[in-house]
């Protein structure tokens, strides 16, 4: 696996000698915060073009700050749920570049409660975001990764570990995170052919503003030190994508080595 990218201590990212995804181009989804903020200065160190979108322009404008070839990076303020953004966003994509190289899907909401009286809309609105969203997404940018032959396309869906073992209190988000995880098996199993790679992660609780809201909701203890960094998600990311083409990973699952007892 790939060495080339250093996790410094002032929580920057820099290369060493190569930038493996020169002349890339990637769009970073749910680029403002969390696992795709560092996703996304992860694929900028090592030398990729990058579109971040996300729905505040504020935060997208943060993240492209921090990036090392911060030139590189330019942002789409979008709703991901609204059909009419995500096609502003397709039509934006082939104007300016015409083709599409990386697509890394980490927006999405999260929601708990009991399965008894967790309220039916926040289902509704857990299928609009978390699986809606993605699979009309890529299945409008699947041409734009399909017609580069010196890149070919890869797929990384940032899904989350309840998608494969469901718990209490988690049914409805654990439901959209299992279908997430059907649409990037079965757009595999399609687009390998094309030479796509698709990739799903599957990390636990990672310390983000969205995980401590979590925290203090459940009235537990947040302790971000003990969990996973978005930086240690984004690590396993560019080393998949960086991986030589011989290889697909598909999987993988990443966790706290810390365990909170």
């Amino acid at each position: 696996m790939s060495s080339d990218l250093v996790v410094e201590a002032d929580d920057t990212f820099s290369t060493k000698h190569v930038e493996p995804l020169s002349g890339q181009f990637a769009v970073v989804t749910g680029a403002g915060s969390g696992i795709g903020k560092s996703v996304t200065r992860a694929l900028a160190a090592q030398g990729a073009t990058v579109v971040l979108i996300g729905r505040t322009r504020a935060k997208l404008d943060a993240t492209a700050a921090l990036c090392r070839n911060s030139e590189n990076c330019s942002i789409l303020p979008a709703d991901l749920s609204s059909d009419q953004e995500l096609d502003k966003i397709t039509a934006e994509l082939e104007y300016r570049f015409g083709e599409l190289h990386i697509l890394v899907l980490s927006a999405g909401e999260m929601a708990c409660g009991h399965f008894s009286s967790a309220p039916v809309e926040m289902f509704d609105r857990l299928y609009q975001t978390n699986v809606r969203a993605n699979f009309r997404l890529v299945q409008s940018l699947l041409p734009l990764l399909k017609r580069s032959h010196k890149f070919p396309g890869q797929i990384v869906f940032v899904n989350s570990s309840v998608a494969l073992s469901a718990r209490a209190n988690v049914a409805q988000y654990s439901a959209a995170q299992h279908a997430l995880k059907a649409l990037a098996d079965s757009l595999r199993s399609e687009v390998n052919s094309d030479g796509i790679r698709v990739l799903s992660v599957y990390p636990g609780r990672v310390a983000t503003p969205r995980q401590e809201s979590l925290y203090r909701n459940e009235k537990i203890e947040y302790r971000p030190e003990i969990l996973l960094q978005s930086e240690d998600v984004a690590s396993v990311v560019l080393n998949a994508l960086t991986l030589p083409r011989t290889a697909e990973v598909t999987d993988i699952t990443i966790r706290p080595f810390a365990k909170s007892y």
